[in-house]
């Protein structure tokens, strides 16, 4: 058994070290010890044996980073793309002109919670490269239902994202039963409270889930996005690519579903959600200050 420590990047030798985790917590010792792992780019999180584990080694694990930057550039580059095809025919559409009128930009905001603190600045990053004003706030799952209509009351946001970690537990295949997930009770507790602070869909958009979670109970909670339909695992970015099509989906449109959830990396596989407007506006005149 490899002298596996905390912070080491490991795979699974008996899931064929399909995905990448980082090691977060060790417990017990000798042939029983088990490790707490959290996934790299995917909100997976897993207890494993620690005989199971191998790890990563580094020419491995530079491919793989190389391989997640040229993918999320990718998908920020198809982002803004679509966004200045979307500006430049909704300014058509209100102004019969080919050319920037002198309006101003009135996006959606996100708040943020996230059970992870490092996927958590990766996603207020990338809210920043996306122009998308964002707060967040890192926060363990179980606290999200206790803290969330406060957050609404302080943020004032027009999008709410809830995710962090999930999954199923080891050795429970009821996908009905929200027992069998690890954090997803948590997260359609807070999509509740977040509901009953806001019962209009289009004035709050909530987005919530993570890797495997009980899809259909947060929809059912309130959700208007939500992972996982397939119960398979999502990218730590999808909340951000779904929230940045949401801000900038003008106030008048309803978005186009399944090109939504297109424009997430995981796909439709791994997010769903219902119908629901845009929540960017336009402003007029803008000042010349």
């Amino acid at each position: 058994m490899a002298n596996i420590k905390i912070g080491d990047v490991v795979g699974r030798k008996s899931y064929g070290m399909d995905v990448y985790f980082k090691v977060a917590k060790i417990y017990g010792k000798g042939p029983g010890a088990m490790a707490f792992l959290k996934g790299l780019d995917v909100r997976l999180c897993a207890d494993a044996p620690l005989e199971d584990l191998e790890r990563v080694s580094p020419e491995a694990l530079r491919a793989f980073r190389q391989k997640v930057i040229r993918r999320n550039q990718r998908c920020l580059g198809e982002a803004s793309s679509r966004r200045e095809q979307v500006m430049a025919d909704l300014y058509l559409y209100r102004t019969g002109e080919d050319h920037a009128p002198p309006f101003f930009e009135v996006p959606g905001s996100v708040l943020h919670l996230d059970g992870d603190e490092e996927y958590l600045e990766i996603c207020l990053s990338t809210y920043k490269q996306l122009d998308v004003k964002a707060y967040g706030l890192c926060l363990p799952e179980a606290e999200m239902p206790h803290r969330v209509r406060e957050l609404l009351e302080e943020y004032q946001p027009d999008i709410l994202v809830l995710t962090g970690h999930d999954g199923l537990l080891k050795d429970r295949r009821d996908f009905h039963d929200l027992a069998s997930y690890r954090n997803s009770p948590a997260f359609v507790q807070a999509v509740h409270m977040a509901r009953h602070h806001e019962t209009n869909l289009d004035n709050l958009i909530i987005i919530a889930g993570a890797c495997q979670s009980h899809y259909e109970a947060l929809i059912k909670a309130g959700a208007n996005f939500a992972s996982s339909p397939q119960r398979v695992l999502i990218h730590c970015l999808d909340p951000v690519l779904l929230s940045e099509k949401v801000a900038y989906t003008p106030i008048g449109q309803t978005l186009a579903i399944a090109d939504a959830l297109q424009a997430t990396i995981t796909g439709l596989s791994g997010v769903g959600g219902v119908e629901t407007r845009g929540k960017y506006r336009l402003g007029f005149p803008k000042s010349p200050y």
